[in-house]
Parts: structure tokens; C-alpha cells; sequence
């Protein structure tokens, strides 16, 4: 092993060594701390997470799943085609 081989290993240990033993403080507390939920807490909550009154009007729209179907209905009523078109999981679109 060389000089310049020796000396980078060297460095990239070091660099790698206090990069493990570097934690600002209290950086994990707000991500550990439990927090009580109450029953009142919980309801709040509980009505957010549906659909609210105008967020569901997506779901209104009579989507199409056959790109044959659409390009007839957009032909005879003379109007555009919107493709949504998605890879990959369906949760994540990655």
C-alpha cells in the first residue's frame, strides 16, 4: 500500500469515526417523547382524516380505466382527453 492509499484510508476512517460519535444534543428527545392521546384528542382528530365537504369532488369525476372508451367519448362530444397515468406501487409512485 502506498503513501497516498494509506493516507486516505486514513482520513476516510477518521472522517466516518466522528461522524458516528457526533449527536447534537437532545436531537432524539422530540422524536422519542409520548405524548398521551385523550379521547377528545383522538375525535378531533378522527374527523380531519376523512374527506372534508369539496375534497372528494375527484372521486366525482366519471374516470374512464379503457384509453379505446375515452377517445370515442372525447370524438362524439368534441372534447379533450386527460391521461393520469402512474409507475410504479400505487402507495408510492416510485
Amino acid at each position: 500500500m502506498n503513501n497516498r492509499s494509506r493516507w486516505t484510508l486514513t482520513a476516510t476512517a477518521l472522517l466516518f469515526g466522528a461522524g458516528l460519535f457526533f449527536v447534537p444534543d437532545n436531537s432524539f428527545s422530540a422524536a422519542t417523547k409520548l405524548v398521551a392521546l385523550t379521547r377528545a384528542d383522538f375525535d378531533t382528530v378522527k374527523k380531519l382524516v376523512p374527506p372534508q365537504a369539496k375534497e372528494d369532488e375527484f372521486d366525482k369525476i366519471p374516470w374512464l380505466t379503457s384509453i379505446w372508451a375515452a377517445r370515442e367519448k372525447a370524438a362524439k362530444e368534441g372534447k379533450p382527453i386527460l391521461l393520469w397515468e402512474m409507475d410504479g406501487h400505487p402507495l408510492g409512485c416510485g
